[in-house]
């Protein structure tokens, strides 16, 4: 692991599939629930390679002038601004299109060229076509099923990327990302990684989306600064899962139970 790396704790062959992805100059697709490490894993594999990472956080309202750039009236003049997308493929660096699957149809289609054979972004409102570099790669992510607006990429989109599916760690490699995450005791990541298994199991409690590993590095902070274990782990992990009363007491009682 590359001293400058994000801390990332590796769950299968993703760092060899990115690592070839990238020299390939090939684009890659990241599937899997929130909070999972997708976000994580670019940001370490970006430092592996030593290059640079641009990351967009994509919703309802991105569209292509966004990503792109737009003209901006700059002491008196019209000045063109480069957007993330246009500023990354210049730089020659790791684009990361975070949840892609909720941005505006406009803006999924203007990185159509970036994943083919062409890798070259066109500017209508400049008449420019920048060719990427070696050194590009595009990456993007969504949630399969897991979108509040059931969104999901058309076939046409997904079928441009190079795919790997992200789910939750085994409980092994969970507490060891807890506990290297935090630096809390592996006996107390450990009952952390229990709870969330408990939870995963229960799924009459018809959440949205379940325990990430995210919400139990969270836990684990509050716990390591003084909070009560309990407390901490209700207010980390119970309470942004649900509000619904009913889900919310049986949560809290797997957490009573377990700490």
């Amino acid at each position: 692991m590359n001293g400058n790396a994000t801390f990332y704790v590796e769950t299968g062959r993703e760092c060899e599939l990115f690592t070839e992805t990238w020299r390939a100059r090939l684009p890659l697709m990241l599937k899997g629930p929130t909070g999972c490490g997708k976000t994580r894993f670019v940001e370490h594999m970006a430092a592996k390679l030593g290059r640079p990472l641009v990351t967009v956080a994509c919703n309802e309202d991105t569209t292509a002038t966004d990503l792109l750039g737009r003209h901006l009236l700059v002491g008196g003049e019209t000045v063109w601004s480069d957007g993330p997308v246009t500023r990354a493929v210049r730089e020659g660096a790791i684009l990361y299109l975070d949840e892609v699957a909720e941005a505006r149809a406009d803006a999924i289609v203007v990185i159509h060229p970036l994943t083919d054979y062409r890798r070259e972004l066109f500017l209508d409102r400049t008449g420019e076509t920048i060719v990427a570099p070696p050194e590009f790669m595009l990456v993007v992510s969504y949630n399969p099923g897991y979108q509040r607006s059931l969104r999901e990429l058309k076939a046409s989109t997904r079928q441009r990327f190079v795919g790997h599916g992200f789910g939750y760690p085994s409980e092994e490699i969970e507490i060891r990302i807890v506990s290297g995450e935090t630096g809390i005791e592996t006996a107390t990541a450990a009952k952390l990684v229990a709870i969330a298994r408990k939870i995963r199991h229960l799924t009459e409690l018809s959440l949205i989306e379940s325990v990430s590993t995210r919400l139990l590095v969270d836990a684990a902070k509050l716990i390591r600064q003084g909070l009560p274990p309990r407390f901490a782990t209700t207010a980390a992990v119970a309470e942004p899962l649900t509000d619904d009363p009913d889900a919310l007491k049986a949560i809290r009682q797997i957490i009573d139970l377990t700490l």
